[in-house]
């Protein structure tokens, strides 16, 4: 007898519901004797995972049956009769059809989107050949980077592992890691010990050279505060994680503070009276009571600091590896030899190494500004405004990527605050004021980052329209590195994504994404008008929102510019206040020169026109004069209207937040 029609449904749904179960139990079985045996953390609680797993590999298996059930009844019914084999044919004929139709339609939308956009770019004179940014070769005995291997090895980012083991064997390993100085820093020097005495019994309580003032005076407060900063001695912020004293605190006699009071104060009078920021730059203070109630101590209680002296003794170590990398800085060319021919796995520096170089010389030039010895500080100041052009890489400054671009312009700040340093102690004389001033004359970081982006959107554009989709797909999953670790199959492939996207979707979706790429990025472009010299906040603003409003939602027109395109804010804004200081710092050297010549800074900075300076570098900001005026205390106010646009009359903003407030040039004014 057959079967009815809700009889087969009943069987149909009975057969599924049974491997489903069947599939459950199995996997919840054997979950629960691998979790006994290997004692598996419960992080979800074990039974919850032990069900969900169960479900999910349940539900899977239900979903193949089902799927196989539907091929076969479907097989069946078109090989029924001749008839039903037609229509099929048909069918698939139709929907070949269509499908060339809609790849056909999308390939020829994505290519007018992305000619039209290649007409926008190119009357920007922007260069869309990948192959005209690769560095043509330059002659070996004039480059820095091929003085020899060892030089190699050290400042370009290794790309293979025979290049790590013979990284490793290098004599010099050491000369960019010196987390080791920190062992020379002092924890927690005793400053001063301040003892609470009655007006009446002072003589006797008082030590040889004590301080001895009374609570109630009104410059009791300042009185004690100078005399601590008399002991700590000058001291720098440091460029290493620690900060650099003048003195070596460990060995510095503590200030004897006699304290007069009727009623003793108590411990947080005494840390209101000292307070824990009088030496920002190089950690907290704090007032601590010791066994006598009638005596308290001072001491930096957080933060270690390191002698001046003794940090130069230290570093002196690696200065014949100085001394190598100064003589390598006077070749003409920087290039890095090498294949450029894959955007992203071209040869780059080494950051590491550049960075901690920097670091270092500036902070051997600190120690030598502490120690009044600003010409022994300039020629390490020197090393790190010339490191830059190993990012710069000359002639051709290509291929920069941005993030080359940017540790250029860290760099560079890093440069202008060692200069800062020596304005506030007062150190820079006529010979390096004149030195340092031609060395700011020469920096010029906006053309770099435009150049950086316009490598950028040239490189990712070139990237997914001519490179392979398997090699694509490989280098945004496992890396950009050609030495990156890539366990790949085609099954992995197969479940990635990125790789099904660019090899099946339409070509028009690729060209899409290209034009979005170059869309967005061409748009920051609009932010630097190198001719002036100038940087816009506007144009900066809206190409970020802009950006954000594009990539809020994910695409299919899209994705790529998702991975890709940068954050352009933070570096438009970064760039154009390390250049500002970087224009101020070349004024400042220029007034403190006719300081040292007429006693006094002029009314108005065309005074200083061309004795003191070539020509006064404009604000970066609008393009206009930077804002100057002398005070009445005979100091000068020299400033930049800042990110704001806005003219806030010399007032600055704050570190954390750079958007507000005018950009000040910190020293000598007040």
């Amino acid at each position: 007898m057959n079967e009815s029609p809700k009889q087969k449904t009943h069987r149909w749904w009975r057969k599924t519901a049974w491997i489903w179960l069947v599939f459950f139990a199995l996997t919840a079985v054997i979950l629960c004797i691998v979790g006994v045996t290997t004692q598996m953390p419960k992080h979800p609680p074990y039974p919850l995972m032990v069900f969900l797993i169960s479900s999910y590999i349940a539900t899977i298996a239900s979903v193949l049956y089902l799927l196989f059930w539907g091929v076969g009844l479907f097989l069946r019914w078109s090989f029924a009769s001749r008839h039903h084999f037609r229509r099929v044919l048909i069918g698939l004929a139709v929907l070949a059809t269509l499908s060339a139709f809609f790849y056909l339609e999308e390939d020829w939308r994505g290519k007018r989107a992305w000619a039209s956009c290649q007409r926008e770019l190119q009357a920007k004179v922007i260069e869309l050949d990948w192959n005209k940014y690769i560095p043509p070769p330059v002659p070996d005995d004039q480059n820095f980077f091929t003085v020899n291997t060892n030089f190699y090895l050290r400042f370009v980012k290794l790309q293979t592992d025979e290049q790590m083991k013979a990284w490793k064997q290098l004599p010099w390993l050491n000369l960019g890691y010196y987390s080791n100085a920190v062992d020379l820093a002092e924890a927690q020097p005793l400053l001063a010990r301040l003892t609470i005495v009655s007006p009446a019994g002072t003589a006797s309580a008082l030590a040889t050279n004590a301080l001895n003032i009374s609570l109630n005076t009104p410059t009791a407060r300042r009185q004690i505060q100078e005399r601590i900063q008399t002991i700590a001695g000058r001291s720098a912020s440091g460029c290493q994680g620690f900060p650099i004293s003048e003195f070596s605190l460990a060995q510095v006699v503590p200030a004897q503070i006699c304290i007069q009071a009727e009623t003793p104060p108590s411990l947080g009078d005494l840390q209101n009276l000292i307070p824990a920021d009088l030496f920002t730059n190089i950690g907290r203070l704090g007032v601590e009571a010791t066994a006598d109630p009638k005596t308290f101590e001072v001491k930096f209680v957080a933060g270690s600091i390191v002698a001046a002296a003794d940090y130069l003794q230290w570093s002196d170590q690696f200065v014949p590896a100085f001394d190598d990398v100064r003589a390598a800085l006077k070749r003409p060319y920087a290039n890095i030899p090498g294949d450029y021919s894959l955007p992203f796995q071209h040869p780059i520096p080494n950051f590491v190494i550049l960075r901690n170089l920097a670091q270092t010389f500036a902070s051997r030039a600190q120690c030598y500004l502490l120690l009044g010895q600003p010409e022994k500080a300039l020629p390490e100041l020197t090393l790190v405004h010339d490191l830059c052009r190993i990012l710069e890489k000359p002639p051709t400054g290509q291929p920069m990527t941005l993030v080359e671009a940017m540790i250029n312009v860290a760099i560079t700040g890093l440069y202008v605050s060692t200069i800062q340093e020596g304005f506030r102690l007062h150190a820079w004389q006529e010979p390096q004021l004149a030195a340092l001033q031609a060395q700011l004359k020469n920096i010029n970081l906006p053309p770099y980052v435009a150049d950086a982006l316009k490598m950028e959107m040239v490189a990712g554009t070139y990237l997914i329209e001519k490179v392979p989709a398997d090699k694509i797909a490989d280098m945004v999953n496992y890396g950009w590195s050609p030495s990156a670790k890539k366990p790949i199959t085609f099954w992995t492939r197969l479940g990635n994504p990125m790789y099904l996207f660019l090899k099946f979707s339409p070509r028009g979706w690729i060209y899409q994404n290209m034009a979005t790429v170059a869309g967005l990025e061409s748009m920051n472009l609009d932010v630097f008008d190198l001719g002036k010299g100038t940087v816009s906040p506007r144009f900066s603003s809206e190409a970020n929102r802009q950006t954000e409003k594009v990539l809020q939602h994910r695409t299919l027109f899209n994705f790529w510019a998702a991975i890709c395109v940068p954050n352009f804010a933070k570096a438009d804004q970064t760039l154009a206040f390390n250049q500002t200081l970087a224009n101020q710092a070349q004024i400042a050297c220029a007034l403190e020169r006719y300081h040292l010549a007429h006693g006094s800074y002029p009314e108005t900075l065309a005074a200083l026109e061309p004795a003191f300076i070539e020509k006064l570098p404009p604000d970066l900001i609008g393009g206009q004069p930077l804002h100057y005026r002398r005070t009445d205390d005979g100091q000068f106010v020299l400033y930049s209207v800042g990110w704001n646009e806005t003219d806030d009359g010399g007032l600055p903003g704050t570190l954390a937040d750079v958007k507000k407030g005018d950009w000040v040039w910190p020293y000598p004014a007040k």
